[in-house]
């Protein structure tokens, strides 16, 4: 019993700095936070860093398909009062397929950017069709995702 034990203590310590000084973003439902409604958010995106968390950005794009044309549309994220938390309001049009992609970037993490794809369809957020990458997504992900042909699609 010892020696399991010891043995379990001795790996504890090994892989606790793998979890250490993590970088991590989540995307919630902002009707559990009243800030956020008010400033009429569709979705929050939740970062924390361990590492120096004031150099983490976060940005975000709305991606999606109107009228058959693939548009691209840069967001701006509203930093609300608790540290780390963004409100994402609506920004694109109502008509079309969105996808809306927020990335995290901290130059202490080097080639790390938490991200997730968020999919918007008939005007709300499917939740439980949230993705998320350790990179920020590329092109090809994005069109999977939003269900087109990366062939035949053209970003703008």
């Amino acid at each position: 019993m010892r020696m399991l034990l010891t043995t379990f203590c001795a790996l504890s310590l090994l892989t606790a700095p793998l979890f250490s000084g993590a970088l991590v973003l989540q995307i919630g439902n902002p009707n559990s936070n009243q800030e956020a409604k008010d400033k009429h958010a569709v979705l929050l995106a939740h970062l924390s860093a361990c590492r120096s968390p004031e150099k983490t950005t976060v940005t975000g794009t709305a991606e999606g398909i109107v009228n058959g044309s693939r548009k691209t549309l840069p967001l701006q994220l509203v930093s609300l009062s608790t540290p780390g938390l963004y409100g994402v309001a609506r920004q694109w049009p109502d008509r079309g397929k969105w996808v809306i992609t927020i990335t995290a970037k901290n130059p202490d993490y080097a080639d790390y950017a938490p991200s997730a794809l968020v999919l918007i369809e008939n005007d709300s957020v499917n939740w439980a069709a949230i993705k998320n990458y350790p990179h920020r997504p590329s092109g090809a992900e994005v069109d999977a995702f939003l269900g087109v042909n990366t062939i035949s699609s053209t970003r703008r």
